[in-house]
């Protein structure tokens, strides 16, 4: 079904106070959960691990093609929906747990855009979402389809924008 169908499964059932999302190629090292649970304890209630932004530590970056369709759909995502994020794609993410809970529950994208719509829905529920720098490297071992995958999360993004959420 997914990335989205198979992360909303896994959230969905949780009774935690907290809810870390990382992605199984773990390009985030999972120490970076303490600087996101920092900002988390400042009062937001998501914490978005950004490769985006200035004091991030990119080790080994992605391939020429895969950081142009990052750039594009980021600049995309930027225009539709939110100007002052610059990473929507990382698959490092930190809630509180109610706040996931929530959020998915209204979640309906099952690929990779998923990222996109629960953004959208805290930011629309009005959750506290603060970006922040990650240190990052690249795994040989992603599973994105460059032409697949690209059409499908810019199809999916026209949804989510049609649903006014």
């Amino acid at each position: 079904m997914g990335k989205g169908f198979a992360i909303r499964q896994g959230v969905n059932p949780t009774q935690g106070d907290l809810i870390l999302i990382s992605d199984a190629d773990m390009s985030t090292p999972i120490e970076e959960f303490e600087k996101l649970n920092a900002k988390l304890k400042k009062g937001y209630d998501i914490i978005i691990g950004s490769r985006g932004l200035p004091e991030s530590n990119i080790v080994v970056k992605q391939p020429w093609w895969r950081q142009g369709m990052g750039k594009i759909f980021n600049k995309l995502v930027k225009l539709v929906f939110f100007e002052e994020l610059n990473d929507t794609q990382c698959g490092f993410k930190l809630f509180k747990g109610n706040s996931a809970r929530n959020i998915f529950a209204h979640a309906k994208v099952n690929r990779f855009a998923y990222d996109v719509e629960i953004i959208q829905i805290a930011r629309k529920s009005g959750y506290a979402i603060k970006e922040v720098p990650i240190k990052w490297i690249n795994s040989s071992d992603s599973r994105v389809s460059a032409i697949k995958d690209s059409l499908q999360m810019i199809k999916d993004i026209i949804k989510i924008r049609l649903r006014r959420l």
